[in-house]
């Protein structure tokens, strides 16, 4: 009964957080602090959300279809990837200072270039969203198969178990703890770098319509979309959560 009551309160502290600075904002638009059109209240907000609700919906689609395509893209990548880099030592001392090297480059740097090579349809978006979500996907395999323990994989060896299925039975499952702390991250980089790649152009998808509402100083559904998009990626945490449920019942039995 404590533990619970302790993860209850946990829980509310956040809530409690977000209530404080939704009253502060309340505040400060209510106040005049910031003019309405630098600052629109809360409810100026919640407003133009409820009134693009449904056009909001049909771009919020465009852009998880750009995210889901961009995530399977990166992950199987870095999959694939990070096993060759795993099973060769040359192509990891060479590849993984490279990939370092990508991090470094911002995105929003590379998506026009990805605009004029490509053109303005999916493809410029997809290659976008996997260069920002294939790092954190990949680093985190890697680092699952470097933490298995040595010791069984010797005793697979000497079992006569081939790398194929030492890999399969021994250092995938023992990543995948680490694949989805970087799986995390990578899912709620995806939505960021599809809004992102759509503000190069698009016929739709959140990000054409953040630009839109901004030529025409409706900073109030600005602030919708951005909500918006904090709230699809907090789902995609969640959904990713249950994934890692549903991989690692072990898991979370040794957790509790």
């Amino acid at each position: 009964m404590t533990k619970r009551s302790r993860s209850i309160t946990s829980k509310l502290y956040p809530f409690a957080l977000i209530a404080l600075l939704l009253a502060i904002w309340s505040g400060i638009s209510y106040f005049g602090v910031l003019p309405g059109y630098m600052l629109p209240s809360p409810w100026a907000v919640a407003r133009a959300f409820v009134k693009d609700f449904g056009l909001l919906m049909d771009h919020a689609r465009i852009s998880l279809w750009e995210s889901f395509l961009g995530l399977f893209c990166s992950t199987a990548l870095a999959f694939v990837l990070a096993v060759l880099m795993d099973r060769f030592l040359f192509l990891h001392r060479s590849v993984y200072p490279l990939l370092v090297l990508t991090q470094t480059v911002p995105s929003i740097a590379i998506a026009p270039l990805l605009v004029l090579w490509f053109g303005y349809g999916l493809t410029p978006k997809v290659l976008l969203i996997v260069i920002v979500c294939f790092f954190p996907t990949v680093i985190g395999l890697l680092s699952g198969f470097a933490a298995v323990d040595r010791d069984v994989i010797r005793l697979f060896t000497s079992m006569g178990a081939s790398k194929w299925q030492i890999l399969w039975q021994v250092k995938i499952p023992s990543a995948l703890p680490h694949f989805f702390s970087g799986f995390r991250i990578a899912a709620s980089y995806s939505i960021v770098g599809a809004v992102v790649a759509e503000w190069l152009g698009g016929e739709g998808g959140l990000g054409v319509y953040m630009t839109r509402v901004r030529k025409s100083y409706a900073f109030d559904k600005m602030f919708a979309v951005i909500f918006l998009v904090s709230i699809i990626s907090l789902l995609l945490l969640k959904l990713v959560g249950w994934a890692e449920k549903k991989a690692m019942p072990y898991n979370q039995k040794q957790k509790s």
